[in-house]
């Protein structure tokens, strides 16, 4: 296989530093069982990753020399994150005033980014991003959780039924 730019083990660590920080996202999510575990995240932030790499070396190679061609890696990020979106749409579930799978679909989400990242190259953003998310959805989520049930049993606050996301 030829590469333009990027040496062919460059391009292997970029996918795969994507590909275990989709991991270590989507672990928190298949320990809470929840829809969309690891092997989607995995997958998620590795072709978010291979999209990058891909545009980058279209520029480099096929397109930098091609008439009139004007390669713009923001429409393919662009493009990365319209469809992430939409597979994050999917895991979200409502069912009469009830909304589940926000954070699922929020963390899919990340989880494109943190390919874009890894297949950039910048792996500081890309690591830094997993442990961001990591600490949302594992710390704030049970804190979230402790600081609602103390409001609930405190009396005289007057907090709606519904209308807030149990923690997931």
């Amino acid at each position: 296989m030829i590469f333009v730019e990027m040496p062919a083990w460059d391009i292997t660590l970029r996918l795969l530093v994507a590909a275990a920080l989709g991991m270590l996202v989507g672990f928190e999510r298949e320990f809470r069982r929840k829809p969309a575990g690891i092997r989607t995240h995995m997958l998620v932030a590795t072709g978010a990753s291979a999209f990058i790499i891909i545009t980058m070396e279209m520029i480099a190679g096929p397109l930098q020399n091609f008439d009139g061609a004007k390669a713009d890696p923001t429409r393919i990020i662009q493009g990365i994150i319209g469809g992430i979106g939409f597979l994050g749409a999917g895991a979200i579930i409502q069912g009469g005033r009830e909304v589940t799978g926000l954070t699922t679909g929020a963390s899919i989400w990340v989880a494109g980014a943190i390919g874009i990242a890894a297949g950039i190259g910048f792996f500081d953003i890309a690591v830094l991003l997993a442990i961001i998310v990591v600490v949302i959805v594992l710390v704030i989520g049970q804190v979230e959780h402790k600081i609602m049930a103390k409001l609930d049993d405190a009396d005289g606050i007057d907090r709606p039924e519904k209308g807030h996301d149990e923690p997931e």
